[in-house]
């Protein structure tokens, strides 16, 4: 009884303002003004109940840790930047170490500091990651720019040279540009490293880190990060539209 008396409120609601637009033309200007406050006041209401409806109604959902899996994974995680809302949304002009959040900072050696970053909600039905990292690069004088990730502790404990760590990544960008995707493993003192370079041409692009070449102390490894180096960034607008992590065990051969 309720609904159905909410839906004839409603109905009435709507057939209100319809008849408002249509005498608006010839309608006192007292009862103009009196209609636009009260249309302004709906107005901000309404705006807010569609930005909390997005926000759980747009695939994907906002928190999701969906994604494909290679057999045998013991391990995965997709970076909060991906996933859920930061306090911190954007940083113009981003500093040599700007930091968006706890697991993601930016580092780069150009004076001018003519960079932008910004979380971007994901809306299409194809996007498994809630959200996007968009970095706009313009004039760059510098040598490098690179994206660091840190990975959680959990993806060192337990960790072996039997291990594959794979990253999955979906870029997209105003222009071709080279990047490297480089493993950094801490045990005790020393980082053991693992370069790898990502096809421009494949937007989205899978790639495992073998440990078992590194010499590493599997009782002291204590921190892994990855660093995505972009070559040439100048001009461009480089769009990550996902960014997991999983641990896998190599195959039996």
């Amino acid at each position: 009884m309720s609904r159905f008396l909410d839906r004839y409120i409603q109905r009435k609601a709507l057939g209100r303002w319809q008849r408002a637009i249509q005498h608006a033309d010839h309608a006192a200007l007292s009862m103009l003004r009196r209609q636009r406050d009260d249309a302004r006041q709906l107005r901000g209401q309404l705006e807010q109940m569609i930005q909390k409806a997005d926000g759980r109604l747009v695939q994907p959902l906002i928190g999701s840790t969906q994604f494909a899996k290679p057999l045998g994974t013991d391990w995965s995680w997709r970076p909060d930047l991906w996933r859920v809302p930061l306090a911190r949304r954007g940083l113009a002009s981003a500093s040599r170490k700007a930091r968006l959040d706890t697991q993601v900072t930016l580092f780069h050696d150009c004076p001018l500091a003519e960079i932008a970053m910004q979380q971007v909600r994901n809306r299409h039905d194809k996007d498994l990651a809630p959200f996007s990292l968009s970095l706009e690069v313009f004039d760059f004088q510098g040598s490098f720019l690179s994206l660091s990730i840190e990975l959680p502790v959990d993806a060192a404990r337990q960790l072996t040279r039997q291990h594959l760590i794979r990253a999955h990544a979906i870029i997209s960008a105003e222009r071709p540009t080279i990047t490297f995707a480089r493993l950094n493993v801490q045990h005790g003192p020393n980082t053991e490293q693992v370069l790898r370079e990502l096809d421009p041409a494949m937007p989205e692009i899978a790639v495992d880190f073998d440990l078992a070449h590194l010499h590493v102390n599997e009782r002291r490894i204590e921190k892994l990060w990855l660093d995505l180096i972009i070559d040439q960034p100048a001009m461009n607008r480089i769009v990550l539209r996902d960014l997991t992590f999983c641990r896998h065990h190599r195959a039996d051969l």
